[in-house]
């Protein structure tokens, strides 16, 4: 029963906080019982332009590494700060946030090149909070008891946390920078002068994802509106 309750509470998250959540889960899961390995996962120019594995460009962004705290602190940001924005600013514009991940996932793939980080899901995590923050900088967030500050401090302390757990700041420092890139290519030059949206989502995209736009010049035939039929 009370699995059945927590189903249909999952069911009802959002579908793309959904579905990343429950891939970043199912793949964890797949390593600890041995059915699939990090070496199989973790991003490799060499094997996925030239061996074609290029499943290595999703799955980096899956594997937040073994079951621990670690794992479960990232998954509890993830699921928090995706939910929010797909609820919040991204409310009825899927496309629009399946987007940005891809938007991001790009950058951070290529910069990731750079600094040769092979498991870029906590920097997409990192992403998803400064971006969140930017948009919500009037709260106030409690962090974990400890602290409370505005919202726009949260990716840093989100860095500082992970810096005690051991983790790279490079890997959430790229997150970060990608976000910011992001927030000011949506948010900031577009109000400014002469300055216009860059990040238009494909409209396949829009097809796909989103509910059809009703047409306000659409008159309904006399039976399809209220009221008695006048004959």
């Amino acid at each position: 029963m009370a699995w059945q309750g927590l189903a249909t509470e999952f069911l009802q998250v959002p579908a793309v906080t959904r579905t990343y959540t429950a891939a970043c889960i199912l793949t964890t899961a797949a390593v600890q019982l041995e059915l699939l390995s990090p070496f199989q996962l973790y991003f490799n120019p060499h094997l996925v332009f030239r061996k074609f594995q290029v499943w290595r460009l999703i799955t980096s962004f899956l594997f937040f590494g073994p079951l621990g705290f670690s794992f479960f602190f990232n998954m509890l940001f993830v699921f928090r700060y995706c939910r929010m924005l797909e609820e919040g600013s991204f409310r009825g514009r899927t496309a629009d946030f399946v987007f940005m991940f891809l938007f991001g996932g790009l950058l951070m793939t290529l910069l990731g090149l750079l600094g040769s980080l092979f498991f870029l899901g906590q920097a997409l995590t990192a992403m998803l909070v400064y971006v969140w923050s930017r948009r919500s900088p009037g709260v106030r967030v409690n962090f974990f008891g400890l602290l409370t500050f505005q919202a726009p401090f949260l990716p840093w302390a989100l860095m500082g946390f992970s810096m005690l757990l051991g983790n790279s700041i490079l890997v959430d420092l790229l997150g970060i920078a990608v976000g910011h890139v992001y927030y000011f290519l949506e948010d900031v030059f577009p109000n400014q002068p002469g300055g216009k949206r860059l990040l238009l989502t494909p409209s396949f995209l829009k097809l796909l994802l989103d509910a059809p736009e009703e047409d306000p010049n659409y008159r309904p035939l006399p039976e399809e509106q209220p009221g008695p039929l006048q004959q």
